[in-house]
């Protein structure tokens, strides 16, 4: 069988995507989450040229002009992220880390219907029955930390589905920006948007601690090998979510990235220590489903 490049892409971005957040989740014990937030872009900023520079090397002419699409879209995916990250690290500080991250998975149901709904992509009857399995799935795992459905509606999961309806949305902008260059090679396309994001995403993260907790900037400095770990893990995830989403549907690449959650689940059993209940375990195993069920439509 051949495996499809988006596919390799695909599993190298969720397994630095699961790392790299775990990273997060210790920094930000020391910062706040702007802070932490500001980290990713900061210290992946050069690493992210670097890897421009590297593909734009293997290419005869002149490099391509981005357009006012590129622009506009670039502009609002790197916004998204950046609002997507400060609500899933406000999310940790209340819920451990595996059922915090199991909150924010709606984001692969939230990339399929809005993608439905604007951006042209399609849903089959199998991924409408996908969404009513997450939706149960998130009831459990609710259920199980509550012992009530009076809760459902509380913080965590505010925080949750807001870092999900951000993240789907710029799932979507990155791939209309990637596309919107009309470059034949799918790697050069991601890479330029991936530059031009963290490039925005720097100045805006940077401006904001600068103005609520300046102090902060010379924290992360200290904590350089962490930040830098960060950093790094976030360019190649970023790399890799960029090259697949240019090569194929938001939606489909989003949900084989589910698999980032069983990596995450693995590093809150063994690093964090954390055990969730069995009745989580349930309803996560229920949204996994539902992400395997969403793939097959």
């Amino acid at each position: 069988m051949i495996i499809e490049s988006w596919v390799l892409w695909t599993l190298l971005a969720a397994s630095m995507q699961s790392v790299r957040t775990a990273g997060q989740k210790i920094l930000a014990g020391e910062v706040s989450a702007e802070a932490s937030t500001m980290v990713r872009y900061l210290f992946g900023l050069t690493f992210a040229a670097l890897y421009l520079a590297f593909n734009l090397s293997g290419r005869t002419g002149a490099a391509p002009l981005p357009g006012g699409e590129f622009l506009v879209s670039g502009l609002l995916a790197g916004i998204l992220q950046i609002v997507a990250t400060v609500l899933l690290i406000r999310l940790f500080s209340l819920r451990n880390f595996a059922v915090g991250s199991t909150y924010v998975r709606t984001e692969i149901i939230l990339t399929a219907l809005i993608g439905a709904a604007f951006f042209t992509e399609e849903i089959s009857p199998t991924g409408w029955f996908a969404i009513v399995l997450c939706v149960a799935g998130l009831v459990l795992v609710n259920i199980a930390r509550t012992g009530t459905f009076h809760s459902l509606w509380n913080r965590s999961a505010a925080y949750g589905l807001g870092s999900g309806l951000a993240f789907a949305l710029t799932s979507l902008f990155l791939r209309r920006a990637s596309l919107s260059l009309g470059l034949d090679d799918p790697v050069v396309a991601a890479s330029m948007t991936l530059c031009y994001m963290v490039l925005v995403q720097t100045v805006l993260t940077m401006a904001w601690v600068f103005v609520k907790s300046r102090h902060e900037i010379a924290r992360v400095f200290v904590r350089w090998r962490a930040s830098l770990f960060i950093g790094i893990t976030s360019v190649i995830g970023s790399a890799g979510w960029f090259t697949a989403m240019t090569l194929e549907s938001a939606s489909y690449v989003k949900t084989l990235g589910q698999v980032e959650f069983l990596v995450t689940l693995s590093i809150s059993w063994f690093y964090f220590h954390e055990r969730p209940h069995r009745l989580e375990i349930a309803g996560m195993a229920v949204i996994v489903v539902s992400v395997m069920v969403l793939l097959t439509a």
